[in-house]
């Protein structure tokens, strides 16, 4: 057994994810606030009437179960909803509304989410040359060197989403998304990652 710290980074453009942020536009759900829109997808109009307090509430639960599915484990079996193949599972008692609710969004939310994962690959490998790990390990090293000893173990999940505002934000416990145009800036995302490997390592 080694006592060298080990870090375990996963980066992904995640489709149950991109569903799940898909769904919140479609529905007019507003939390997490501070999420911006996804491009590409169309924004609900002002006028249109605001999602009910539970239909929100479900969403956030399935939300949080589909960001980090083992820091929030469900009470009650969960059900895979029709339409979303094996990528949409909520309680089977509890989000009767959000089930009713998504149920007519499932093709076009499960459309644009296959696309955005196949932009992010195309693009991904593209911009690192397959490389996309030499930019966790700088920013680990640079944090290393400013602090003065070895970075301590931790697992940090990045999701890479198509948002329509630059920028980086915690989702979880242990995952942030990060906007994939900031992504593929090396600069931009090397100055955004570093601060979010402090807080972990």
């Amino acid at each position: 057994m080694s006592d060298k710290p080990q870090w375990l980074i996963r980066e992904d453009a995640g489709v149950p994810v991109l569903i799940a942020l898909a769904l919140r536009q479609m529905l007019g759900i507003r939390v997490p606030d501070d999420l911006p829109a996804l491009r590409d997808l169309p924004v609900r109009a002002p006028d249109a009437a605001d999602a009910t307090p539970a239909l929100e509430e479900q969403w956030r639960e399935y939300w949080d179960m589909t960001v980090e599915p083992r820091a929030h484990p469900s009470d009650v079996p969960l059900e895979l909803v029709d339409g979303f193949d094996t990528l949409v599972a909520l309680p089977a008692t509890g989000a009767d509304e959000l089930r009713a609710a998504i149920a007519p969004l499932a093709d076009s939310a499960l459309q644009y989410a296959q696309k955005a994962r196949g932009r992010y690959f195309d693009t991904m490998k593209t911009a690192t040359g397959g490389g996309a790990y030499r930019a966790y390990a700088s920013a680990i090293a640079e944090f290393e060197r400013e602090v003065g000893r070895r970075a301590h173990s931790f697992e940090l999940n990045v999701q890479v989403l198509p948002f329509s505002q630059r920028g980086i934000w915690w989702i979880g416990a242990l995952t942030v998304a990060v906007t994939d145009g900031m992504r593929r800036d090396v600069v931009a995302f090397d100055a955004a990652i570093r601060p979010i490997i402090g807080e972990l390592a």
